[in-house]
C-alpha cells in the first residue's frame, strides 16, 4: 500500500507539472507577443493568466536580484544596469493588470488585486531590503565621481541609491521588519479605499419618473439619462455620480431639491456608514503613513514624500498655495455676491448654497456674455476635438496619427492609433477610451502598457493609453463634449506626448518628480481654445459650420469667468491633503472633524466644498498624489510661464520653441533635475505672474 501510495503521488505530481507547463506555454505574458507593434494581446489574456504570470515574474526577478547581490566586484553594468533591466515579466503583466483594473474592472479582477497586493508589497521589500544588493549599489554610489559615467548613467546611479535609502535599506533589521509590516498595511488600506470608492460611485442613482422634474435639462441630457435608465432596467431617467451625468445636472436642472440630493450624494461618497465607508480607512492610512515616515527618520509624511520633489518641503508648498489663495478667495466671494444678487433679482429669497453654485454660475455667465455650455457643445464633437489635437501636435512637432483597426483591445470602445515622427519613423502606439461605465474609475488619466526604453541599442517604442469619462453620444447625435471635457482631452494628450517622445535608456531615468509631471499635460491645455486652433476643429456637428468669430470672442471674454470657484475648490483640496500629512500625532483622529477644522482655518466659504473630500480623495488616499495634490498648481506655474515663450515669440506654433520644449522637457525623462530641465528650456526659472493672469487673479 505504501508503494502504491508513492506511485500515485508521483503520478499526481507529474500530471500537475504537465498541467502547469501547459498553462505556462499558453500564458500570453510568459511568451513573446506576436501582435502588431508587440502590443499586449488583450484578446488572448484571461483573468486566469494574471496570478501565474505575476508569480512567475516575482520568481524571475527574485533570482535576478539574488545573482546581483552575490557579485563581489560591483560595476555599473553588473549591478545598476542589471537591476534596472530586471523583472521583465512583471514589466509586462503589471501595466496591463493595473490598466484593466482601472478602466474595465470586475469583481474577479478586484479579488485578484486583493490577492496580489500583499505579494507585490512583500516582493518590493525583498528587493529594497536585500543587504547584498544595497551593498553593491552603495559601493558604486560612494565612488560615483571616478566611474566615468555619462549624465544618464550618473542620474540612474544616484536615483537608485536614494530610492533604496528612502525604502529602508539603511535601517536596522528590526526596523526593516517593522517597515515591511507597514508597507503591507498601507498597500492594503489604499486598495480598500479605491475599491470602496468605486462601489460608492456606482451605488448612488437618482431616478426621475416625472418629466416635469427634468426642467432646465437639455434634450441631449435627457436622452442620455433615458438610455441609462433603460440599460439599468428602470423606467424614466437615470442620473449618476459619474461626471458627465452629475455636473450637467447641477449646472442646468431647475429643481433645487434634486440638485441638493445629487450634490449630497456626491459629497458623501465613502461617508455613508456602510460597508464601503472610508472614514476609518483614512484614519488608519494617515496613521500608518506617519509611522512609516518616522521610522525612516522624517518628522511627518509630507517631509518624506516631498524630499524627492521640486517643492522639497511643506513650507514651500504652503507658501505657493497661500500666495494664490488670497486673490482666489476674494474672487470667489465676488462671484458668490454676484450670484446672490442674481437670485434676488429673479424674485427668489433664499441664500446661495453649494448645490446652487454651478446652476447660477451658468445663469450669470449667460446674462453677462450671452454664452452657455450647451451653445458650445455642438462645436465640440469628440472626433473633431481629437483631430484638432492631432493638428496641434503636427503643427508643433510634425508628428502624425493614423488609426489602427487590427490591434487587440481590452474593450470594444477603445480606439487605437499609431504615432509617427516627422520623418515617418514609428514613435509609439496610443489607445484611447472615452466613456464612463460601471467598471471604470472616475476622472481621466494617461497610463502606459509599455514604457519607452532601449534594448541592445534599439529603441523600444511605448504603448500608452488615455482613459476618460466623457459625455456619451445621445440619441442620433455623436459624443459632444463640454468645454471642460475638451480641456481634459488636451491635458491627457499632453501626458501621452510625454510618453511618446521620451528618449531614455533606463527604466530608472524615465520618471519625473510628481510636481513636474503635470507640466507636459497642462501646457497642452493652452492651445485648446486659441482662436487659430478652434478654427481647425470647432465645427458644428450637423452643418459643418466653423465656429463663428462672435462665439470665439464670447469664449475669450468669458475665459476667466468662474476662476474664483475653480481655484478655491482646488486649493482647498490641496491644503486638506497637506494638512493630513504634516501631522505628527494621529491619536484619536476624527476624519470629519479634522476636515472641517482644516477648511475652516483656511477660510473656505460654505458654498464651495473642496474638489475632493477626505472619503473620496483618491489622489491622496488611493496613492499616487499623497502629499502631492498641490502638484497641479505647482506645475501650472511652470506651464503658464512656459507658454509665455510662444506668446513672446508671437506664434503659438513656433517650431524653434516647440523643438526646444521637446528636446529639453519631453524627451529627457528624469535624466536631469526638473528645475534644470526647465531652465534649459526657458533660460530662467518660472514666475507666478502668468498663472495669476491666466486665472484672472492678478
Amino acid at each position: 500500500m505504501r508503494t502504491l501510495s508513492m506511485i500515485t503521488s508521483v503520478a499526481g505530481c507529474l500530471l500537475l507539472s504537465a498541467c502547469q507547463n501547459s498553462q505556462t506555454s499558453m500564458n500570453p505574458f510568459l511568451n513573446p507577443y506576436s501582435t502588431p507593434f508587440e502590443v499586449p494581446p488583450f484578446d488572448k489574456i484571461s483573468n486566469a493568466d494574471y496570478i501565474p504570470a505575476i508569480e512567475a515574474g516575482i520568481k524571475q526577478q527574485s533570482a535576478e536580484i539574488a545573482a546581483i547581490a552575490k557579485i563581489k566586484k560591483p560595476t555599473f553594468e553588473n549591478v545598476i544596469e542589471a537591476y534596472d533591466k530586471s523583472g521583465a515579466i512583471l514589466n509586462k503583466v503589471l501595466p496591463v493588470f493595473q490598466g484593466i483594473n482601472s478602466a474595465n474592472t470586475t469583481a474577479e479582477i478586484q479579488e485578484i488585486d486583493t490577492r496580489i497586493t500583499p505579494l507585490l508589497s512583500d516582493h518590493s521589500d525583498n528587493i529594497y531590503l536585500n543587504a547584498g544588493l544595497f551593498a553593491g549599489i552603495k559601493a558604486l554610489y560612494q565612488q560615483k565621481e571616478v566611474l566615468s559615467l555619462n549624465d544618464e548613467q550618473l542620474k540612474l546611479l544616484e536615483e537608485t541609491y536614494k530610492d533604496f535609502v528612502r525604502n529602508g535599506a539603511d535601517l536596522s533589521p528590526a526596523n526593516q521588519e517593522q517597515l515591511r509590516k507597514l508597507n503591507q498595511e498601507i498597500s492594503m488600506l489604499q486598495l480598500k479605499f479605491r475599491q470602496n470608492l468605486l462601489a460608492e460611485n456606482n451605488a448612488f442613482q437618482l431616478t426621475i419618473t416625472d418629466e416635469k422634474q427634468l426642467s432646465g435639462l437639455s434634450e441631449a441630457q435627457c436622452t442620455t439619462a433615458a438610455a441609462a435608465a433603460k440599460t439599468a432596467g428602470k423606467e424614466g431617467w437615470l442620473f449618476t455620480l459619474h461626471n458627465p451625468s452629475i455636473m450637467p445636472f447641477l449646472q442646468f436642472a431647475d429643481s433645487r431639491d434634486l440638485r441638493k440630493q445629487m450634490l449630497e450624494g456626491y459629497l458623501n461618497r465613502g461617508n455613508n456608514n456602510n460597508a464601503s465607508d472610508n472614514k476609518e480607512v483614512v484614519a488608519q492610512l494617515v496613521s500608518k503613513r506617519l509611522e512609516k515616515a518616522k521610522l525612516l527618520g522624517f518628522i511627518n509624511y509630507a517631509d518624506y514624500a516631498l524630499s524627492n520633489r521640486m517643492a522639497q518641503n511643506s513650507a514651500n508648498v504652503y507658501r505657493l498655495l497661500h500666495q494664490i489663495w488670497e486673490p482666489a478667495i476674494k474672487k470667489a466671494r465676488e462671484e458668490a455676491a454676484e450670484m446672490q444678487q442674481f437670485i434676488r433679482k429673479s424674485g427668489s429669497n433664499f441664500d446661495l448654497e453649494a448645490w446652487d453654485w454651478r446652476y447660477y454660475s451658468e445663469k450669470v455667465m449667460k446674462s453677462k456674455y450671452d454664452l452657455n455650455e450647451e451653445a458650445m457643445r455642438p462645436y465640440f464633437k469628440l472626433e473633431n476635438v481629437r483631430d484638432g489635437i492631432f493638428y496641434v501636435c503636427n503643427q508643433l512637432y510634425g508628428i502624425t496619427f493614423s488609426e489602427l483597426t487590427n490591434l487587440p483591445k481590452y474593450h470594444d470602445e477603445a480606439v487605437t492609433f499609431e504615432c509617427k515622427d516627422a520623418d515617418g519613423s514609428h514613435l509609439g502606439v496610443l489607445y484611447m477610451d472615452f466613456f464612463p461605465r460601471a467598471g471604470k474609475r472616475g476622472g481621466a488619466w494617461c497610463g502606459t502598457y509599455r514604457s519607452q526604453t532601449y534594448e541592445n541599442g534599439k529603441r523600444i517604442a511605448p504603448v500608452t493609453t488615455i482613459v476618460c469619462n466623457f459625455t456619451r453620444p445621445a440619441g442620433d447625435a455623436p459624443a459632444l463634449l463640454s468645454p471642460d471635457e475638451v480641456e481634459t482631452f488636451f491635458h491627457e494628450f499632453g501626458h501621452a506626448l510625454h510618453n511618446l517622445f521620451k528618449q531614455v535608456h533606463y527604466h530608472g531615468t524615465s520618471g519625473v518628480p510628481r510636481d513636474f509631471v503635470e507640466l507636459p499635460s497642462q501646457i497642452m491645455e493652452h492651445w485648446a481654445f486659441e482662436p487659430e486652433v478652434l478654427k481647425q476643429y470647432a465645427k458644428h456637428y450637423q452643418t459643418g459650420e466653423i465656429i463663428s468669430d462672435a462665439l470665439v470672442q464670447k469664449m475669450q471674454k468669458s475665459s476667466k469667468f468662474g476662476q474664483g470657484f475653480a481655484t478655491v475648490e482646488y486649493l482647498a483640496a490641496s491644503v486638506l491633503d497637506m494638512d493630513y500629512h504634516i501631522l505628527t500625532n494621529i491619536d484619536g483622529l476624527d476624519v470629519l472633524k479634522f476636515e472641517k477644522e482644516s477648511l475652516d482655518k483656511l477660510g473656505l466659504i460654505s458654498q464651495i466644498p473642496p474638489r475632493y473630500r477626505s472619503t473620496y480623495f483618491n489622489h491622496t488616499m488611493g496613492g499616487g498624489y499623497t502629499a502631492g495634490y498641490y502638484s497641479y498648481i505647482w506645475a501650472e506655474v511652470l506651464d503658464s510661464d512656459a507658454f509665455q515663450a510662444y506668446v513672446e515669440a508671437g506664434n503659438i506654433f513656433d517650431k524653434v520653441i516647440a523643438n526646444a520644449f521637446r528636446k529639453e522637457i519631453l524627451e529627457k525623462g528624469g535624466i536631469y533635475d526638473a528645475m534644470q530641465m526647465y531652465f534649459n528650456f526657458r533660460g530662467a526659472e518660472p514666475q507666478i505672474d502668468a498663472l495669476l493672469e491666466n486665472r484672472g487673479l492678478k
